[in-house]
């Protein structure tokens, strides 16, 4: 069993900056992947970038590329998402999930944490 907590949500303006963490409670194993995934209002969870414990690889939907980081420290077993030159449009709730394979469905992915809410203001 693995617990995910997201924190780091919040109400940002356009052109801004946010740092979402997901922390594990447990240790995590070099082949796990560590994902984010967002649910707009009214809309579908969608992927957002994952990331390789073992290696750091990671993949990120085409939306935040070059915008949003994906990154980990094994150490602490958490997960950041730097998230800059925020829109509009990435207004959602953020979740991240632990999964054992490279994915970008929901279902591919075991664990979930409660998610947090990102307000991005026009």
């Amino acid at each position: 069993q693995m617990q995910l907590v997201e924190s780091g949500g919040g109400l940002v303006q356009a052109g801004g900056s946010l740092r979402l963490t997901c922390a594990a409670s447990r240790r995590t194993f070099s082949n796990d992947y560590m994902a984010w995934f967002r649910q707009p209002p009214g809309e579908q969870r969608e992927f957002v970038a994952l990331i390789r414990w073992g290696g750091g690889d990671t993949y990120y939907d085409d939306s935040v590329k070059g915008r949003f980081t994906i990154s980990r420290d094994n150490a602490k077993s958490t997960v950041y998402l730097q998230m800059n030159s925020l829109k509009a449009e990435d207004t959602a709730v953020y979740y991240c999930a632990s999964g054992y394979r490279f994915d970008i469905v929901p279902n591919a992915y075991d664990y979930w944490g409660q998610g947090t809410q990102v307000t991005v203001s026009s």
